[in-house]
């Protein structure tokens, strides 16, 4: 396989998907405990690519301080930050996902050979070796890998419409959808040639989607799109993460093992949890974290994913939700297609609720208390 090198784009504060994204970066928003982008970057490495930049901005050392240099992952990885210092504190600034890209190549001059180009806060089970060799025999300049998408989604992705041979005649940025020009989504994951970093104006705020991609249509460029069948489970929003943890407990995503035990069919467990088991009902896939705890009568119907340190009290439901670390439920409570932390719940639509609100009906706090 030719080498590859790898780009991720982590520098957005992630505004759709708070308050998830208060306290993380959206590439640290965690799936069974571990990050978004560490599952990102091991597909990376299953395929060969071990040279890997990060842009970063927004709580830019939680993503460094957990990856590091990559060692632990099998790779190598680096970081190009986007802030500068403003009345004496670090003010995070992005430059656009190209702009932050020709900021690279300025500095070190990274993209000296092809790289795959992604968003860090997607899951992804792409063949990118497949996809890689489309690229090479097209001859392409940049390689965009799309998807088809409902209409009435189009407003959330770019939008690409392509001739006979796939090649990009237009780009289109997050139409509604009477004005779309297809349905046909780009995913976020790019196939970039050396050649096309240097159409990106140095020193400017200048984004892949709504300026690079027209500028190639303009100027003809070889520029393409493939249509590949692949999982693409990308959290745009925060109704999105419900639904991906969903997928995922579903098993829906082939790489992505389940950790703890299995110890009844579709009910794992991690380590040290005090669960009464002759009289909670549990109905799989659900998988429950270490030093949580589980009274009698209580019951829990999958898909659920109930975090470490947890505390489901005695006669309390909890139906296709996710309770992050410490989230106590109180007694007797019903808690239904949620995200709930110990001091905010979210339901499935995106509204989101803090300890004490008077319009949520579910009781609920810190196990810790």
């Amino acid at each position: 396989m030719t080498k590859l090198k790898g780009m991720i784009l982590a520098a957005g504060k992630g505004t759709r998907v708070r308050p998830l994204t208060k306290e993380l970066p959206k590439p640290m928003i965690p799936i069974l405990g571990k990050p978004v982008m560490e599952y990102l970057i091991e597909h990376l490495a299953r395929h060969g690519v071990k040279e890997v930049m990060i842009n970063v901005a927004h709580l830019n050392k939680k993503i460094e301080q957990y990856f590091s240099n990559g060692q632990r992952l099998g790779v190598q990885i680096g970081y190009s930050y986007e802030g500068h210092f403003e009345h004496g504190e670090l003010e995070p600034k992005p430059r656009g996902s190209a702009g932050g890209m020709r900021h690279i190549q300025d500095f070190g001059g990274f993209f000296d050979q092809t790289t795959i180009v992604l968003c860090g806060d997607a899951l992804i089970d792409l063949d990118i070796g497949a996809a890689l060799l489309e690229h090479k025999q097209k001859k392409a300049m940049v390689s965009i890998v799309t998807m088809e998408v409902p209409l009435a989604d189009v407003s959330n992705y770019g939008m690409v419409e392509t001739d006979e041979d796939g090649r990009v005649i237009s780009f289109q940025e997050k139409p509604q959808p009477e004005d779309a020009i297809s349905n046909l989504a780009s995913t976020g994951i790019y196939f970039f040639e050396p050649e096309a970093i240097d159409l990106i104006p140095p020193g400017v705020n200048f984004d892949i989607g709504s300026q690079l991609f027209p500028l190639m249509v303009e100027k003809g460029l070889p520029f393409y799109a493939q249509k590949r069948s692949y999982n693409w489970i990308d959290i745009g929003r925060i109704s999105d993460y419900w639904e991906v943890l969903q997928r995922v407990l579903k098993g829906e995503i082939s790489y992505m093992e389940m950790p703890g035990k299995e110890v009844r069919p579709g009910v794992w467990v991690g380590l040290n949890t005090k669960i009464d088991w002759d009289n909670v009902k549990i109905t799989g896939p659900v998988y429950i974290d270490s030093s949580t705890q589980i009274d009698a009568g209580a019951e829990i119907i999958g898909p659920c994913w109930i975090s470490h340190g947890a505390h489901i009290r005695q006669d309390a439901k909890v139906i296709r939700s996710i309770l992050f670390e410490y989230t106590r439920i109180s007694k007797g409570e019903s808690c239904s297609e949620m995200i709930v932390s110990p001091n905010y719940c979210v339901d499935r639509s995106g509204e989101t609720y803090y300890i004490g609100d008077d319009r949520c009906l579910l009781r609920w706090g810190d196990s810790r208390a």
